[in-house]
């Protein structure tokens, strides 16, 4: 896994990719935590991991990606593989942003049934691999 420092990097690569309208009214932009983050609603068995949110507060609207969580997923993956899962998140929260500016909640919906399936799983089974998770709060 590479350190936080080319996380960083990589992630600024990513984020240049984007039109600059996506950025419209994004003015908390994009921050990344050191640290991994566990959804509440994680299980010991088969723990899922907030790999990014997008939030709305008084603040304003911002995108945070949790490099920790990350290294607990996607630790062993190669350099281009991080880099796809990457884009994957940082892409799934820019939707939330483009949606929420639009008052749609597709997407919130969407990661809503994905966490009911997840439990649902969890309750039929015991052990598993890391699952990742992308969120609006």
């Amino acid at each position: 896994m590479i350190g936080i420092d080319g996380f960083q990097g990589i992630l600024e690569e990513l984020a240049g990719e984007l039109p600059r309208d996506f950025y419209r009214e994004l003015n908390r932009l994009i921050i990344l935590e050191e640290g991994a983050k566990r959804s509440p609603q994680s299980v010991p068995e088969a723990p899922l991991y907030i790999m990014g949110e997008y939030t709305v507060d008084a603040l304003g609207r911002g995108i945070t990606l949790y490099y920790g969580s990350f290294v607990q997923v996607y630790g062993g993956l190669a350099e281009k593989d991080l880099r796809d899962a990457m884009r994957r998140v940082l892409r799934h929260e820019f939707r939330h942003h483009l949606e929420s500016l639009s008052g749609i909640r597709d997407l919130e919906i969407l990661d809503r049934i994905q966490m009911e399936e997840y439990r649902a799983s969890q309750a039929t089974q015991s052990g598993g691999d890391h699952a990742d998770l992308c969120t609006k709060k």
